[in-house]
């Protein structure tokens, strides 16, 4: 797969204790991504962070959280990502999903 050129990044903001179908959502949402073709797509874990309902959740020693930020991020055509979203409405119950136009400079992989 080659990507170039004009994209879309989609970032979906969920907390680590949501789930989808008995598995983590973040690991649902990425195993979906995969079976429709997406290029790829990373989690990220955050330090700390608060949603909709103000509440913050956070790593700190002394309120050790269970329930930390997580960001999804997938780039892909807009199309593709397009058709990611109406599949993430049906996944996503609670969360933020942001999407913006990227510019791909490389995407490649190892020829092993």
């Amino acid at each position: 797969m080659k990507i170039t050129g004009e994209a879309k990044q989609l970032r979906i903001y969920i907390g680590e204790a949501d789930r989808w179908q008995g598995q983590p959502l973040y690991m649902a949402i990425l195993l979906k991504a995969r079976e429709m073709g997406l290029a790829g797509g990373t989690v990220f874990r955050g330090l700390a962070g608060y949603g909709a309902n103000s509440r913050i959740h956070t790593a700190n020693i002394l309120r050790l959280s269970e329930d930390l930020p997580i960001v999804v991020e997938i780039v892909d055509s807009a199309e593709k990502v397009e058709a990611f979203l109406q599949v993430l409405d049906t996944m996503v119950s609670e969360g933020l999903i942001t999407t913006q136009a990227v510019e791909v400079v490389k995407y490649s992989h190892s020829a092993g």
